[in-house]
Protein backbone atom coordinates (compact mmCIF):
# COMPACT_ATOMS: atom_id res chain seq x y z
CA UNK A 1 0.00 0.00 0.00
CA UNK A 2 2.84 2.41 0.79
CA UNK A 3 4.28 2.10 -2.71
CA UNK A 4 0.95 3.10 -4.23
CA UNK A 5 0.82 6.33 -2.21
CA UNK A 6 4.45 7.09 -3.02
CA UNK A 7 3.81 6.67 -6.75
CA UNK A 8 0.72 8.90 -6.62
CA UNK A 9 2.72 11.56 -4.78
CA UNK A 10 5.50 11.45 -7.36
CA UNK A 11 2.98 11.78 -10.17
CA UNK A 12 1.27 14.73 -8.49
CA UNK A 13 4.61 16.46 -7.92
CA UNK A 14 5.57 15.91 -11.56
CA UNK A 15 2.27 17.48 -12.74
CA UNK A 16 2.83 20.40 -10.34
CA UNK A 17 6.36 20.91 -11.69
CA UNK A 18 5.16 20.87 -15.31
CA UNK A 19 2.43 23.39 -14.49
CA UNK A 20 4.91 25.74 -12.77
CA UNK A 21 7.34 25.39 -15.69
CA UNK A 22 4.70 26.31 -18.23
CA UNK A 23 3.74 29.38 -16.18
CA UNK A 24 7.31 30.73 -16.26
CA UNK A 25 7.87 29.75 -19.90
CA UNK A 26 10.35 26.90 -19.41
CA UNK A 27 9.87 23.91 -21.68
CA UNK A 28 10.37 20.71 -19.68
CA UNK A 29 10.35 17.29 -21.23
CA UNK A 30 9.48 14.00 -19.60
CA UNK A 31 12.49 12.45 -17.91
CA UNK A 32 15.91 14.07 -17.70
CA UNK A 33 16.14 17.86 -18.02
CA UNK A 34 19.86 18.33 -17.40
CA UNK A 35 20.16 20.77 -20.25
CA UNK A 36 18.30 23.50 -18.31
CA UNK A 37 20.24 26.53 -17.19
CA UNK A 38 20.44 27.32 -13.49
CA UNK A 39 18.20 30.33 -14.10
CA UNK A 40 15.51 28.19 -15.75
CA UNK A 41 15.63 25.51 -13.05
CA UNK A 42 15.55 28.17 -10.34
CA UNK A 43 12.57 29.91 -11.87
CA UNK A 44 10.61 26.64 -11.92
CA UNK A 45 11.51 25.88 -8.31
CA UNK A 46 10.73 29.44 -7.27
CA UNK A 47 7.30 29.31 -8.88
CA UNK A 48 6.58 26.01 -7.15
CA UNK A 49 7.48 27.51 -3.77
CA UNK A 50 5.41 30.63 -4.47
CA UNK A 51 2.37 28.51 -5.36
CA UNK A 52 2.79 26.37 -2.23
CA UNK A 53 3.00 29.46 -0.01
CA UNK A 54 -0.08 30.97 -1.67
CA UNK A 55 -2.00 27.70 -1.18
CA UNK A 56 -1.00 27.62 2.50
CA UNK A 57 -2.19 31.20 3.02
CA UNK A 58 -5.59 30.34 1.53
CA UNK A 59 -6.12 27.49 4.01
Amino acid sequence: MKGEFTQKGKEALERFKMEAASEVGVNLKQGYNGDLTAREAGSVGGMMVKKMIDAYKVQ
